[in-house]
């Protein structure tokens, strides 16, 4: 079993981006640097003011001068923001544009006119979906095509038809530049949303890990403290009666719950720092240390057992050896071990009691934070008396953990 090691969050390290706009995918494709794209049109634009005559305010100049005025807004206006224009909009603007590019190569004697037939039908491969696009492309080099094969206008002269039939194929490379636009924000959304689980499943881990501490403090002290200040008050309730052989006998309780704490609370550490621990031998040490000696029978082939396993495991047996000597004090205790192929089986068995038990309360944790330990190793627990057997009127409480 593999463990991860939790690192704290930087509290005051920036944020992930999550805000990213619909044009943050397309920013990051080769060729779509927008600085790029915004120089290219107006280098388009000013090209074309520079070169497209007659331009003027009356007959053909004053066409002319429209229609570039049109097309140089339809080829800027590629910049807006995808999220703010509806796509009936921008299927209305670019079959506007297209019309007008047409229009303008007709109308005018000379110039660059047919740029901006080129660079809108490669907007229109980026802007609109395939089908639309490839419509729309086509109609650009139809309506180009004819203006020239017809000869509609002026304009015919200087390009052949053959050359407005080639307007629409800039559309491909659009297609290809959305495609690629889309796969990158695809894979962005991927990252983000594998960021987000990754940040749930650590949160998942550390209340995880929270409880298991919970439940390894619980261990250590709650039994632990509480006996050792029911002792110190009965020392102080014996001090009034001049018994001093029942105070130093209290006395001494106390102290030995004092060293059984502390041996405890090692085990804790040990357990908090995933050091791996020996069962069988920390589990007999954990025995003697409670006086019972040789109570620790093993069967099957013993072998090497995951560090939280074993923690979990010894934690069990530390909960049940404490309730055997809370509730059946100077009875007998036993602890088995038994490998098999398919799990492990850990039973703690204790017989009646031979004293009278002290009469405390426990905090009524201890055998749900044993359940809690087993149920996240996937393995079951039961706790409860012994009704037949060499045990019976005694308690046990059993642990399977798969294999």
């Amino acid at each position: 079993m593999q463990y991860v090691r939790l690192v704290p969050a930087d509290h005051n390290a920036p944020p992930p981006r999550s805000d990213l706009g619909p044009e943050a995918g397309a920013r990051r494709v080769p060729g779509q640097d927008p600085r790029v794209q915004w120089v290219a049109s107006l280098a388009v634009v000013v090209v074309g003011a520079v070169t497209i005559r007659p331009m003027g305010f009356t007959g053909q100049g004053l066409a002319v001068a429209v229609l570039f005025v049109v097309n140089a807004a339809a080829l800027l206006a590629r910049r807006l923001p995808e999220h703010r224009v509806s796509p009936r909009l921008v299927l209305a603007w670019l079959t506007v544009g297209v019309v007008a590019a047409a229009a303008l190569i007709g109308v005018s004697s000379s110039g660059t006119g047919y740029l901006f037939a080129f660079f809108l039908s490669g907007h229109i491969g980026y802007r609109l979906e395939t089908r639309p696009a490839l419509v729309l492309a086509g109609l650009c080099s139809l309506l180009c095509g004819a203006v020239l094969f017809f000869r509609l206008g002026p304009g015919y002269e200087a390009l052949p038809w053959v050359f407005g039939l080639l307007t629409g194929l800039p559309v491909v490379m659009g297609i290809l530049n959305r495609t690629q636009r889309q796969a990158v924000r695809a894979a962005i959304e991927a990252a983000e949303a594998a960021e987000r689980a990754a940040r749930a499943e650590a949160r998942t881990a550390v209340l995880s890990e929270r409880s298991r501490i919970a439940r390894d403090v619980h261990d250590v002290l709650a039994h632990s403290l509480a006996g050792i200040n029911m002792q110190l008050e009965l020392a102080d309730a014996l001090m009034d009666t001049g018994d001093l052989d029942k105070v130093r006998e209290a006395h001494d309780k106390a102290h030995g719950l004092v060293k059984d704490s502390l041996r405890q609370a090692q085990w804790t550490v040990h357990a908090l720092r995933e050091d791996a621990l020996p069962l069988r031998e920390t589990l007999t040490a954990m025995l003697e240390s409670s006086g019972h000696h040789d109570a620790l029978t093993v069967n099957g082939t013993v072998r090497d057992v995951p560090a939280r396993v074993t923690q979990d495991l010894l934690r069990i047996a530390q909960e049940a050896l404490t309730n055997a000597a809370r509730h059946a004090p100077g009875g007998e205790v036993r602890a088995e071990l038994t490998y098999t192929a398919e799990a492990i089986v850990m039973r703690v068995r204790n017989g009646p009691a031979t004293r009278e038990a002290s009469a405390g309360v426990g905090s009524g944790m201890g055998l749900i934070g044993m359940r809690e330990r087993v149920a996240l190793l996937n393995g079951t627990l039961t706790a409860g008396p012994i009704t037949e057997g060499p045990h019976r009127n005694g308690w046990q409480v059993e642990a399977v953990i798969p294999a």
